[in-house]
């Protein structure tokens, strides 16, 4: 996608059985695990919300839920975001498209107060 390697880490399979935390934590530990610092994520679930909070238990995982492209922008910009997380029921395919771009493009800022944020964060 646009000049990105991307490794799906997802079933290939429907299946009803399936849990969300795994596949977040998949995600997690790889990128985690990435020698690309500059390596990034996206989760889907239905909400969204299940994949954040289970990506964001990991140290080093900043995932933000995105509904539009004003949060993607900031999530970069601000906070740096290494997880993009979707909601399956609240999107479009052509809306999710557009934010997962937007979020792809939009560069962190590196503020110093963005950069002290993001420490203290980590830090919690």
């Amino acid at each position: 996608m646009s000049g990105h390697e991307v490794f799906d880490v997802g079933d290939v399979a429907l299946d009803p059985h399936d849990d969300f935390p795994n596949y977040a934590k998949k995600l997690a530990v790889g990128l985690l695990s990435s020698q690309d610092e500059h390596a990034k994520g996206i989760l889907i679930c239905g909400s969204g919300q299940g994949m954040c909070m289970a990506a964001n238990r990991f140290k080093g995982i900043r995932a933000s839920i995105c509904w539009n492209l004003a949060e993607a922008r900031s999530a970069r910009n601000d906070d740096d975001s290494n997880v993009l997380c979707l909601s399956a029921n609240q999107q479009s395919e052509k809306e999710a498209v557009s934010i997962v771009h937007t979020w792809l493009i939009t560069p962190f800022a590196g503020a110093t107060r963005f950069k002290r944020r993001i420490k203290e964060l980590d830090e919690l």
